[in-house]
């Protein structure tokens, strides 16, 4: 049961389920996307709709299927050891679910970079600049 309960709160979490990280990731991809295209924003909703199915009922098929193997009838439960290497894994994703903003600002810098490279007319919402100071010009980040 502690088995089949992780692998649920991680296939939520593959799905899209709010509070859970998968959440911030297609909602963000879906904005993205929806400002350049609306047709190509229909087709990631609908790739987020099927892919919901599959999870679905892939979870359905190994936790609830028939047991093939006789091998895999007595298999025992995750030990405490088992559960505790999920723990951060669990916590990470409920984290990331509901204050998402540590990680994204540390991501602002990479993606301003990408998109300054990618369209000509971008502007980061921030605009930084390195001014030379009377050391002379940073090289590296190091002085």
């Amino acid at each position: 049961p502690v088995y089949a309960a992780i692998f649920l709160v991680m296939t939520m979490s593959s799905i899209g389920l709010p509070t859970l990280n998968g959440f911030i990731g297609e909602v963000l991809i879906l904005q993205g996307v929806f400002v350049v295209s609306k047709f190509w924003a229909f087709i990631a909703a609908s790739g987020i709709v099927l892919g919901a199915a599959y999870m679905l009922w892939l979870y359905q098929r190994t936790m609830f299927g028939n047991i093939t193997n006789p091998k895999n009838e007595d298999l025992p439960d995750l030990s405490a050891r088992e559960i505790w290497t999920f723990v951060p894994l669990l916590v990470l994703a409920v984290w990331i679910g509901l204050y998402p903003k540590p990680f994204l600002d540390r991501l602002e810098t990479s993606v301003d970079n990408v998109m300054s490279r990618v369209n000509s007319d971008y502007t980061p919402r921030f605009a930084t600049t390195v001014v030379e100071d009377e050391v002379g010009p940073l090289r590296g980040g190091a002085r």
